[in-house]
């Protein structure tokens, strides 16, 4: 019998160290032209929106391969789907399904470009954002720093109130709402940037030197959440698919800024191919764009750590 795992199979923290060890596999894979993952592919159904498929895997000793299909249609229930089968036997290991493996994933991706880009003594975090992006962003901060505490900020006060109230809960951490995104980022040494916003939230004259910058949300020409002058203060600028960035129906928003060039790719970085963090004074920017064939990898690693592959 095929595995189903659901939202509430994934709660709490416990995964996101799975989630990060498995990732650091497939970035390694990735470096080593072992990891399947092209860009995503949207299936247009008009005046409704889109399918949207990523499809991927890894290869070697144990091969994966499978699919997730997510829906920008509209209504208040949004779920995906992720498939995950054993590429050597034709096994399928297990279905997942829901929206928490998606932001499980893109937090534990978030996660590792802090271990590779951020100060090793970072202590601070600044959060400007208050959604399901911004908690595993933080939860991931928090399995790969020793930090101190954290400020969160977004437009809502009830939001952003309740958001630090449960990862303060959740992660013996000290978290603080602010009443603005300078409040929030000043003097963090790194800063998770998980908003809607289609203009700048944030710009380099609010952020200390050194600091480190994850940016989750908008990244093209229509529309952008971090200014043009973070990346030009950085020393390095990383994503995890460069094949993704250039792929979108809009192009990446560092296009035409003289940045666009220097976007080095997170796996490089991860193999030590490509020069990260140089000196503790660097600030460093990493772009989160989600790499293709990540979501079957860790669900494969959920599964056989629950113990439920088929």
């Amino acid at each position: 019998m095929t595995k189903i795992l659901r939202d509430e199979d994934l709660a709490g923290s416990a995964l996101m160290g799975v989630a990060m060890d498995a990732l650091e596999t497939a970035f390694l894979a990735r470096a080593g032209n072992r990891l399947v993952s092209p860009p995503r592919h949207h299936v247009s159904f008009p005046d409704q929106g889109d399918l949207v498929f990523t499809v991927g895997g890894i290869l070697g000793d144990k091969p994966l391969a499978g699919f997730r299909v997510y829906e920008t249609f509209g209504g208040t229930e949004h779920s995906q789907i992720v498939a995950v089968w054993s590429a050597d036997d034709a096994r399928l290991k297990g279905i997942v399904l829901g929206e928490r493996l998606g932001n499980l994933r893109t937090g534990a991706i978030g996660g590792l470009a802090i271990r590779h880009l951020s100060a090793p003594d970072a202590r601070i975090v600044g959060i400007l954002g208050s959604g399901a992006q911004a908690r595993t962003q933080l939860a991931a901060a928090a399995a790969v720093r020793k930090l101190d505490r954290a400020r969160v900020y977004s437009r809502d006060e009830k939001n952003r109130a309740a958001f630090a109230a449960e990862m303060q809960h959740a992660l013996g951490l000290e978290v603080d709402p602010v009443g603005s995104a300078c409040e929030a980022v000043d003097d963090a040494d790194i800063v998770i940037s998980a908003t809607t916003s289609q203009t700048p939230v944030v710009h380099a004259r609010d952020l200390k030197p050194a600091v480190h910058v994850n940016t989750v949300g908008p990244k093209t020409l229509r529309g952008y959440e971090l200014g043009l002058d973070v990346a030009d203060a950085a020393a390095v600028i990383a994503t995890d698919s460069p094949e993704q960035a250039h792929a979108y129906a809009s192009p990446f928003f560092l296009a035409g800024s003289g940045n666009e060039d220097r976007l080095a790719d997170l796996a490089d970085i991860i193999a030590g191919r490509t020069a990260g963090r140089g000196s503790l004074g660097e600030t460093t920017l990493f772009c989160s764009v989600g790499l293709a064939g990540t979501e079957v990898v860790v669900a494969s690693a959920i599964l056989d750590r629950l113990g439920l592959s088929a």
